[in-house]
């Protein structure tokens, strides 16, 4: 598939973010019903129809630019959304390694990787970036080779360290996340990290994925889908930058709810690292806003149906609750109450 790149893209106040007619079909709309319940939802992490974000192990889109130097930004401002406890230097080569090798062999115009025993020379044409380095000697590259990879990747990166039977939050590099805090959370253990999450405890969710997660095999990659909702394409909805997005939540009308209300998708992805055997997750943010998704009719009118009956105990933890009516209000107009078919491909 030819990528048109966007260099423009602004994802802070100034907000400058759109999604080309081809970046739409392709957005991973989430929902495969009319109504929405946590689930384990776990899958394989095979390759995709060509085209879709499930193409590739890891996805390159229209936006690549703009995001990595919205990364860059973000670190520079805040050098603690990257942290790595020291135990963690083999994961961060696995990491290094996986990203490096995955990105070479699925966009080979746009990335390019030799190696000749330890040293490796990475050519990334998009940023410009050619580095020569000697693999597992960190003077070499001019950063911490997850930071060095994560900059030049689009979505986050967490690294869990599996010990004493649990998986520990013990390194990341996280600019994008929906409203929690790597510095907070790290050295978390899997159930403390997904404390928060309403109703999944009780379920026995988080339970049964640690269980699944504590199997996980080197070279079978699995991946699910998560979403909420966001005001404005902002990807840095961190706690610590509540001051900059917290308000935005009371600007939403049913007027303007399809310019400023965003569903923002996470393509999660579970790596199983050969050297270390830590597991590195993936969190990759997809935005797309309501007069984007409106150009489907069956996602507008599911999106209607899903927001109308969620519980208003996960509508309170992704918070929606102060928009939640001005979107189901802007949506409403879309659904005429017709049956909609089952999965989530366009009508």
């Amino acid at each position: 598939m030819q990528i048109e790149y966007k260099h423009d893209e602004v994802f802070r106040d100034g907000f400058h973010y759109a999604n080309s007619p081809a970046a739409i079909r392709r957005f991973p709309f989430p929902f495969h019903e009319d109504q929405y319940m946590y689930s384990v939802n776990i899958e394989p992490h095979v390759a995709g129809p060509v085209g879709s974000v499930l193409e590739h192990p890891f996805d390159i889109d229209e936006h690549y630019i703009g995001e990595c130097r919205e990364r860059a930004l973000v670190l520079e401002a805040d050098p603690g959304r990257c942290q790595a406890l020291p135990h963690m230097m083999a994961a961060q080569w696995d990491s290094l390694e996986l990203m490096m090798t995955s990105l070479a062999a699925s966009y080979p115009a746009q990335f390019g990787l030799r190696r000749d025993g330890a040293r490796w020379h990475w050519h990334n044409r998009l940023l410009g970036i050619e580095q020569s380095f000697v693999f597992g000697d960190v003077q070499t590259l001019p950063y911490a080779p997850m930071e060095y990879i994560m900059r030049q990747v689009q979505g986050d990166w967490v690294l869990m360290d599996h010990r004493h039977d649990n998986l520990y939050m013990d390194a990341g590099v996280v600019t994008t996340q929906a409203d929690w805090s790597l510095d907070f959370d790290l050295g978390m253990t899997f159930s403390e990290w997904h404390g928060p999450v309403p109703m999944v405890h009780e379920m026995g969710i988080i339970d049964r994925a640690l269980k699944f997660l504590l199997n996980l095999q080197a070279g079978a990659p699995v991946r699910r889908l998560n979403w909420t909702m966001t005001v404005n394409p902002r990807l840095d909805t961190s706690p610590e930058q509540y001051p900059h997005w917290g308000a935005d939540r009371s600007k939403v009308t049913a007027d303007n709810a399809g310019e400023l209300a965003h569903l923002r998708v996470e393509l999660q992805t579970l790596f199983r690292l050969p050297r270390s055997h830590a597991i590195g997750f993936g969190v990759r943010c997809y935005l797309i806003s309501m007069n984007e998704l409106a150009t489907v009719p069956k996602w507008a009118a599911r999106m209607h149906r899903v927001l109308r009956s969620l519980p208003d105990e996960l509508a309170d933890y992704k918070g929606l609750t102060r928009y939640r009516g001005a979107v189901i209000d802007w949506l409403s107009r879309f659904d005429d109450g017709r049956p909609l078919s089952n999965g989530t491909a366009p009508e």
